[in-house]
């Protein structure tokens, strides 16, 4: 079965992207760009979702650190996952803050002393990886998605002026930490006949209920794209669970520049007559093509679209982005700015540029 980024995953971390980092119209990068005065701590303390990671790094007197010069690469517990460790261990936020060598040890586990972005860490798949702290993590690739030891990479590469942040969903614990604590791999257990383990997890959402949730949130994103698929009539064809869908999702801003680009309002785009092939020249029924499948692949001279002229796109592996229809007129290329945001029908790539047939 395949593990997936949820969909409330996303929604947690969007706010993260939004406030801590600002992309850049004139780059093209698989990342979004922090301010250049924007370090790895600072990124997690304008976020306002790790409160918890903030407080001990602060108790274990690491702050000089991780506003140095780095390069770091931070693995960042969101305070959910720090409150999940807490519970299972039996013990209270104030007991580990406490413990100042524990903690730092337990902190320095979460670094990396080189900048490593998400294709980089794809590409590490089996291997392991030092930390500051002197014992590594083990990096593997599942489906598309990242895991570090057992925790999920649910947001990759928010980029700060000293190095890169991943959010994961669990803390991580060194091995002789983890063997002194009586912590070994979770267990399984099972229902009936039915392996399972001890947590439920909702049933993911579909491709277009992930656009219409973000569209709706706040910040809200994608509400262009929710528009053009409600006024095609495209919103069931991205609805089926049963279909498997590889989707490349222009932001409100890669709307904005095409509106721009084109000299038109929203309404007249939504009225143009091929508006819809527009949106099925970014979807491709081919399969779902996550990430590392897509990068494995490059370059994809024509990988096959929903679009009703036959239009494919061309996908390459450029300086470590991956970029559709580079050179491509009047926009350019399209390069995926967030990867593997998967669903029940597929995975979702969020791109910077509107692609044109």
């Amino acid at each position: 079965m395949k593990k997936r980024t949820s969909f409330f995953a996303l929604v947690a971390v969007f706010a993260l992207v939004v406030a801590a980092c600002s992309s850049s119209s004139d780059e093209t990068t698989t990342t979004t760009e922090a301010t250049e005065s924007s370090t790895v701590l600072d990124l997690a303390i304008e976020a306002g979702q790790f409160s918890i990671l903030i407080a001990a790094i602060e108790a274990a007197d690491l702050t000089a650190t991780l506003s140095g010069e780095g390069p770091f690469t931070v693995l960042a517990p969101t305070d959910a996952a720090f409150e999940a460790a807490f519970e299972a261990l039996g013990i209270e936020a104030a007991d580990l803050l406490a413990d100042t060598e524990t903690l730092t040890a337990i902190l320095t586990y979460h670094v990396l002393g080189q900048a490593a972005d998400s294709q980089l860490v794809a590409t590490l798949d089996g291997q392991s990886v030092a930390t500051l702290n002197g014992q590594s993590v083990d990096i593997s690739v599942d489906a598309g998605q990242i895991l570090i030891n057992t925790a999920t990479v649910v947001s990759a590469d928010l980029m700060a002026s000293n190095g890169i942040v991943h959010v994961i969903n669990e803390v991580l614990l060194p091995p002789d930490i983890a063997q002194a604590l009586g912590v070994g791999a979770p267990e399984e257990t099972t229902t009936t006949t039915m392996p399972t383990t001890t947590t439920t997890v909702a049933p993911d959402p579909t491709i277009a209920e992930i656009v219409a949730g973000l569209a709706a949130g706040d910040p809200a994103e994608f509400t262009i794209l929710l528009a053009a698929l409600e006024t095609t009539g495209l919103v069931d064809a991205l609805n089926n669970p049963d279909d498997e869908l590889t989707v490349f999702a222009p932001t409100d801003e890669a709307f904005g520049v095409l509106l721009e680009a084109l000299g038109i309002t929203a309404e007249e785009l939504l009225a143009r007559d091929d508006l819809a092939d527009i949106l099925l020249y970014h979807v491709s029924g081919a399969g779902i093509f996550d990430a590392a499948t897509v990068i494995g692949a490059a370059p994809i001279a024509e990988l096959e679209t929903l679009n009703s002229g036959g239009a494919t796109l061309k996908v390459e592996f450029i300086d470590g982005n991956v970029v559709i229809n580079d050179g491509a007129t009047p926009l350019g290329g399209a390069t995926v700015t967030t990867p593997d945001v998967f669903a029940s029908n597929g995975v979702i790539h969020v791109i910077d540029t509107v692609l044109l047939p």
